[in-house]
């Protein structure tokens, strides 16, 4: 079976507590777009997975992905047979699309789509995506969603489809436990409002832009990032901001045309740039 599985963005990202098992709480509005990974699963005999890479030489200069038993699309197929208690193996090939150290979520869409391409191959279901990843849950439904607690609380959102985005990476970034942890000590951080972005989506679309916002963008303060952002603004976004603990940016366009230009700009100042537009699912049958 052979899908192709969506990144996210945070259209808001708020952390608003640090709870006793060192986790931190958030509340953030998520939205899969058109940037994919592509995902290959074969059912094999015996209970030996096997998992390959194929990554585009644009993001080379990120950290290598593991293609062993340490990504986590890998612990995905070996958590599906244990719980199902199944005798047989797999074969996964992962075809990059999505940046990874991006704050797309790259990871965990592929473990999402390792789950969903098993249980639709065996008829068997995973019952504690979370277990793998907190995004995990998120990308076995995806579209606009409003997520709190660690992950874990996912409510549907006014859809949120059909707009267009540039997306754009340098090669800036830092670790989330780094971010986090810069999180802790800021002083007086001005929080994204949630609550007037959501009211926006569902009253007054055009309006949500201009509420977007994430507090690690404040707390990573890097330049690549604000420089995209600039660059974006200045080029004709309605918003800009930050996805997850970076080092993405993404921009909302009106015009495609502006769009491009954008993206076009970024390229030739040496960023990883795109544009696509806002979906409504995590995973396209190829």
């Amino acid at each position: 079976m052979k899908i192709k599985t969506a990144a996210k963005i945070n259209l808001t990202l708020d952390v608003t507590g640090k709870l006793p098992n060192g986790y931190h709480s958030i509340e953030s509005v998520f939205q899969t777009v058109g940037l994919y990974d592509e995902i290959t699963v074969e059912i094999t005999d015996g209970g030996e997975i096997s998992l390959t890479c194929e990554v585009p030489e644009k993001f080379s200069n990120s950290d290598p992905i593991p293609c062993d038993e340490r990504n986590i699309a890998y612990k995905a197929a070996r958590k599906f047979f244990d719980e199902n208690h199944m005798n047989c193996g797999c074969r996964i090939h992962i075809k990059k699309g999505i940046p990874s150290q991006a704050g797309m979520g790259g990871g965990s869409t592929d473990a999402a789509a390792v789950l969903y391409c098993l249980g639709k191959l065996t008829g068997n279901t995973y019952s504690t995506p979370e277990r793998l990843g907190a995004d995990v849950p998120f990308f076995l439904t995806g579209g606009t969603a409003y997520v709190e607690g660690i992950g874990e609380k996912i409510t549907p959102a006014p859809d949120y489809s059909g707009r267009i985005l540039v997306i754009a990476k340098g090669a800036e970034g830092v670790s989330t436990a780094e971010a986090y942890g810069r999180i802790d000590v800021l002083e007086n951080p001005v929080h994204p409002d949630n609550k007037a972005f959501l009211g926006a989506l569902a009253n007054s679309p055009e309006d949500a832009p201009k509420y977007i916002g994430n507090l690690f963008e404040e707390a990573v303060g890097l330049k690549e990032v604000r420089f995209i952002k600039n660059a974006m603004l200045s080029n004709g976004a309605a918003g800009a901001a930050m996805t997850g603990s970076g080092s993405s940016v993404f921009g909302i366009f009106n015009s495609l045309e502006s769009a491009k230009l954008c993206s076009e700009f970024l390229e030739n100042k040496g960023f990883f740039s795109c544009v696509c537009v806002t979906v409504s699912e995590s995973f396209v049958l190829v």
